[in-house]
């Protein structure tokens, strides 16, 4: 264990967090301008509500992103993560488990996370030392269908299909919801950074380019897919958290439903997979749609993004993070 630590650890040396100078800077940014915004707009309007809905997004797209774009495993069981997340907030909360006061409570949100991980480890053995490609994305799906069907039939933990309701009386406005989702959005695209950075991203890539390469150059193949897949599934549970928060009733149709599978992978899609300023990106574009479509045209919003994934997956099969690379070019 502690051979492996010193080698996720050693890019990290002071010689070697130079690289890290700029990305460090532009998170304080970030966290500076848009943590004062609220203080100039009004915090339940359409647009604290639109960015809300986009950090949501960025989370969801990170911890998706890490899987399919990273390690080339494309998992279509994120709904199931994203599930467990608003769920196990739910059960801990209404059952009072760790006797803390629940309501954006930290600690609840690493255990929704935390299990997640655990369920993602669970399935992951099996699946990910079988299974490759197309049998891998079907075997995840499956297996999220499963746990749908589990939570139907839970009884009294999980209520079926009625879901659970956690009391809502907390509800004042979106700033609290608007503040906490731009520290986990911030937190979840930090993470995904800085481990793509270190000897476990350079393991990650090898996996995806070429497997039997990778494992001859002694990448322990199933290990680093695990950590990926567990990593990607922690990100979304606390993503299925923070949900939970803001719609207070859990149940299957409100996250479980597929919607929540390709939310994850239209914005990685439309922003660009296998890097870590794509889901941001795709994030903004798929919340612009939903939230100001939704309101100036209708429920015609999903052919727009159909029509969108075409053009994008078309014209700029890298998304839109590489248009850089084709402006850079033609100069």
């Amino acid at each position: 264990m502690a051979k492996f630590a010193s080698k996720f650890l050693e890019p990290l040396k002071p010689a070697r967090l130079k690289r890290f100078h700029l990305p460090l800077i532009l998170i304080v940014l970030v966290l500076i301008i848009f943590g004062a915004l609220p203080f100039y707009v009004d915090i339940d309007s359409i647009f604290i509500y639109f960015l809300f809905i986009c950090f949501l997004f960025i989370i969801l797209g990170q911890g998706w992103n890490i899987v399919a774009g990273y390690t080339g495993q494309i998992s279509l069981g994120s709904h199931a993560f994203f599930g467990l997340g608003a769920y196990t907030t739910a059960i801990i909360w209404l059952n009072d488990i760790t006797k803390t006061w629940y309501f954006f409570d930290p600690l609840v949100m690493f255990l929704s996370g935390l299990v997640a991980a655990i369920f993602a480890v669970i399935i992951g053995i099996p699946i990910l030392s079988r299974l490759r490609g197309d049998y891998f994305s079907f075997a995840t799906l499956a297996a999220a269908q499963v746990l749908t069907v589990l939570v139907l039939r839970g009884g009294d933990l999980t209520k079926g299909a009625m879901g659970l309701r956690i009391p809502g009386t907390f509800f004042k406005d979106l700033g609290i919801y608007y503040w906490t989702g731009l520290l986990l959005a911030v937190l979840a695209t930090a993470a995904v950074f800085f481990v793509t950075r270190s000897r476990i991203g350079l393991a990650l890539r090898a996996i995806r380019e070429d497997e039997m390469s990778a494992a001859s150059h002694g990448i322990h193949i199933l290990w680093y897919k695990l950590i990926a897949f567990a990593i990607g599934a922690f990100i979304i549970g606390v993503g299925g958290n923070l949900y939970a928060y803001y719609i207070f009733s859990i149940s299957p149709p409100a996250v479980l439903n597929l919607n929540w599978l390709f939310y994850p992978i239209l914005i990685c899609i439309l922003g660009g997979n296998g890097t870590t300023l794509g889901p941001v990106i795709g994030a903004f574009v798929v919340g612009g749609l939903f939230v100001f479509s939704d309101v100036l045209i209708g429920r015609i919003h999903p052919m727009l993004s159909g029509v969108l994934i075409i053009l994008v997956m078309k014209f700029l099969p890298t998304g839109l993070v590489g248009l850089k690379d084709i402006i850079f070019q033609r100069r």
